[in-house]
């Protein structure tokens, strides 16, 4: 029989995931199940290898809807496989999270567990809409509230006319539905119909959408603004001065979906880019970075390597690949000798630095064009080497051998086509809700032009590119370019965007 495994209940926070806590990115890495709730960040995903399962509580769609009994039933009988569990829940687990359900059934069944805290929606809430729950002149307490009971329970258990006695904030979770008849109650239990009042959706995610209005007229505004679940009711003074601290949703990019195709192993810089300014990212990779089958031209080369006067790195993922392979090899940085080294930008350069490898030269502008210009003067005679993908432009050896060098290309790592895009960036697509997508290299272009022209979209998103060269590959395979970085880096290519929204409002 197996030895019993041991179930984690970790608290996922309210939607960004740079809230996650680090025990919790923690359990994700070592867990070999993952079950997650609807309101779960995807993107937290990334930080586990586990086979995860998504579990709905709600009947969405073609989603069917999962009872908490067998939920709990999964729990325990993974762990009892031997499994390391994480069960995944939105916000915290044991505020309106009924983890507290789950860990009486895992210790019922004499399951070992954790129960990992995590931030709950309504401190999220507060701060991402510009409002404090407590204030030293306006609140001096707070009370978290159901606004969705046990539809078991006879009547409710809520005493409204104690809640208007409460000297602070309430916050209503998971009311929306019922907000009419919670406003209704409360000024019937004497609350003032003026009471400032703030409906949160979404909080904390570039999606977050608030209304602020009087508690007699809260309804009717929410109403007309369409504000969608999950939201959060925040009735109280608290609320009026969150004009003057809303710093969350004045980011640039608020709203806006923007599809990374970059490699998916590569897209955890650019995704945190991406949230820092507002956006919400939807991974669509377009194509993938394989390891070679063969290394014997490559191993020949580290020999030798001593005897190039150059090497040329134009990627991250060829620093990553050839020096892997020196190390590999049992041979370090040492193999270079009085090789010079130069890179196209300062993303590989940092790469090439955290190997301990300060390049020789890096263009003041980040194409192959400028790199090729560059080393124009230092080559004659020379022999160079570029590490380098199976395919690419070949602008870079055609500009150093009229200059007289003995060029190398070393293919060092593959480029394989993704054949589509996952399906939550195809749902996104079809239901026109993606607004733009980055194009970082015209291999990505030309790709994602492909896979696009398969979809026959009936509403398509604006599209960026990272520089004109990847510009005119997208515009020859049949995509508007709506904006083009003047700094040819993702940095560069998210503010292209940010300056084209600020032109438009």
């Amino acid at each position: 029989m197996a030895e019993v495994g041991k179930v984690y209940l970790v608290g996922g926070g309210p939607g960004d995931p740079g809230l996650l806590t680090l025990k919790a990115k923690r359990c994700l890495e070592i867990a070999d199940v993952v079950l997650y709730d609807g309101l779960v960040n995807p993107l937290l995903l990334r930080y586990t290898k586990a086979t995860a399962e998504r579990t709905n509580r709600v009947g969405t769609g073609s989603k069917r809807r999962i009872d908490q009994d067998e939920i709990n039933k999964r729990l325990v009988e993974a762990a009892q496989a031997g499994k390391t569990v994480v069960r995944l829940k939105g916000g915290d687990p044991y505020i309106f999270g009924r983890g507290s359900e789950e860990a009486l059934a895992l210790a019922e069944a004499g399951i070992p567990f954790e129960v990992v805290p995590g931030i709950t929606a309504a401190t999220a809430a507060a701060a991402y809409s510009g409002i404090s729950l407590t204030h030293r002149k306006l609140a001096s307490a707070v009370a978290f509230i159901t606004g969705h009971e046990a539809p078991t329970k006879p009547q409710s258990a809520l005493d409204y006319e104690q809640l208007v006695k409460f000297p602070g904030t309430l916050v209503f979770y998971m009311g929306l539905h019922r907000l009419p008849e919670i406003a209704k109650s409360l000024i019937s239990s004497g609350m003032d119909p003026e009471t400032s009042t703030l409906v949160i959706s979404k909080a904390s995610t570039p999606l977050q959408r608030s209304v602020h209005a009087s508690l007699k007229d809260i309804g009717e505004r929410v109403a007309e603004a369409n504000l969608p679940a999950p939201s959060l009711i925040v009735v109280g003074e608290c609320t009026r001065h969150r004009e003057q601290i809303n710093w969350f949703e004045t980011l640039p990019l608020i709203g806006q979906t923007i599809g990374i195709a970059r490699p998916e192993h590569q897209a955890d810089e650019v995704i945190d880019q991406a949230i820092q300014l507002g956006a919400a990212p939807i991974l669509m990779p377009a194509i993938k970075t394989s390891p070679l089958s063969d290394w014997t031209e490559v191993d020949q080369v580290i020999e030798t390597l001593e005897e190039f006067d150059w090497i040329v790195f134009t990627s991250v993922n060829g620093v990553d690949a050839f020096l892997g392979r020196l190390w590999e090899l049992g041979c370090d940085a040492r193999r270079f000798g009085g090789t010079k080294i130069a890179c196209i930008g300062p993303a590989t350069a940092k790469r090439l630095e955290e190997y301990s490898i300060r390049p020789d030269l890096v263009p003041s502008v980040y194409r192959g064009e400028e790199l090729a210009e560059a080393m124009r003067p230092h080559v004659q005679g020379k022999s160079v080497l570029w590490a380098r993908a199976n395919r690419g432009r070949e602008v870079i050896p055609e500009t150093l051998i009229s200059a007289g060098a003995e060029f190398r290309s070393l293919v060092v790592y593959q480029h394989l086509d993704v054949p589509s895009f996952p399906n939550s960036a195809i749902d996104s697509l079809r239901h026109g809700k993606l607004d733009w997508i980055a194009l970082s290299s015209p291999t990505i272009a030309r790709n994602v032009a492909e896979r696009i022209q398969e979809l026959s979209l009936n509403q398509l998103p604006k599209f960026a590119a990272i520089s004109p060269v990847t510009q005119e590959a997208a515009e020859q395979a049949g995509l508007t370019i709506s904006a083009v970085a003047q700094e040819y880096t993702w940095p560069g290519l998210f503010q292209s965007i940010v300056e084209l929204q600020e032109n438009h409002i």
